[in-house]
């Protein structure tokens, strides 16, 4: 009697299948490039990630707005982040000063946060060039810088300026471990110790 199966054949027996159609230069040359396009949008799509995250482990999200094209259909929401200059204006809580000597004014806006104090200041009338820092004093003595920045060769909040961006005050944000009730003063005060104005908490 035959066997109804026949013995399997070894695998180095089967034909070795063949490709009997090759892509086009023109085609493996496109394939090739979506390939690398793809790469990168993931590539920057991780970056834009870590950035967003960077963003909110630091400072926190401080807006949201809508963002449109061409004047037609609204966009779809993106996060904003006010401008320093905005984030004075949302503040509550601003204590101002002039100096009598140096004729610096600032005014400073305080927001209590879990962490400390969150601050913005406004200064005008500064000129430069020069290095500033914005310096928390408690109750008790304890100084704690909350920010630092330069000011160009034509300063910031001079009405007579004669460079349009000199006439603009200057805005900063910052923010120090102190909370709010125990801070006494704030100080603008240069690198090399000198103090421009003292504000009053």
């Amino acid at each position: 009697p035959t066997p109804l199966t026949q013995p399997p054949v070894p695998l180095a027996q089967l034909p070795t299948p063949s490709v009997s159609v090759r892509p086009s230069p023109g085609l493996l040359g496109r394939l090739v490039d979506e390939v690398a396009v793809k790469r990168a949008q993931r590539k920057r799509r991780g970056l834009y990630l870590v950035a967003a995250a960077a963003v909110l482990i630091i400072g926190g999200p401080v807006g949201v707005g809508i963002a449109t094209s061409g004047g037609a259909e609204p966009g779809p929401a993106v996060a904003r982040e006010r401008t320093p200059a905005q984030e004075f204006a949302r503040m509550p809580g601003k204590i101002g000063a002039t100096d009598t000597v140096t004729k610096v004014s600032a005014a400073i806006a305080m927001e209590p946060k879990a962490w400390g104090t969150r601050t913005a200041l406004e200064l005008k009338n500064v000129k430069g060039p020069l290095k500033c820092s914005l310096v928390a004093v408690s109750k008790t003595g304890e100084q704690e810088v909350v920010t630092s920045w330069s000011v160009p060769a034509w300063g910031y909040g001079i009405p007579d300026s004669p460079d349009e961006n000199g006439k603009k005050p200057l805005y900063v944000e910052g923010g120090t471990a102190m909370e709010s009730n125990d801070i006494d003063h704030f100080e603008v005060r240069t690198f090399d110790g000198k103090r421009l104005v003292e504000v009053d908490a």
